[in-house]
């Protein structure tokens, strides 16, 4: 089993920034690619970027695109998205996710999740 415990979230006005981070525990050794997706109310869950863990490949959303910045402490088992330039419609529950590195903007993919973690973002 793997655990993912996400930390950061809160309430930021438009235009600002947030750091999220996920933190991998446990039988790590088999997770290939860390994601972040996000669920806004009465949406579907949606890709928001994700990393190869070996090499460092990553892949973003058209929607966060040269706002958001994915990346990995391979040390500390931890990936962060750096959240800049903000908008009311980034506001979401965030997921970390972690699985085998295919598909990997399919949510299906992964085998595990973490909590989820609130942003908020004000207009």
């Amino acid at each position: 089993q793997v655990r993912l415990v996400e930390s950061g979230g809160g309430l930021v006005q438009a235009g600002g920034s947030l750091r999220l981070s996920c933190a991998a525990s446990g039988r790590t050794f088999n997770t290939y690619a860390m994601a972040w997706f996000r669920q806004a109310p009465g949406k579907e869950r949606e890709f928001v970027a994700a990393i190869r863990l070996s090499g460092g490949t990553t892949l973003y959303a058209d929607s966060v695109k040269d706002r958001f910045t994915i990346s990995r402490d391979s040390a500390r088992n931890t990936v962060y998205v750096q959240m800049n330039s903000l908008k009311p419609e980034d506001t979401a529950v965030y997921y970390c996710a972690a699985g085998p590195y295919s598909s990997v903007t399919d949510a299906v993919t992964y085998n595990y999740w973490g909590q989820g973690t609130q942003v908020t973002v004000s207009s």
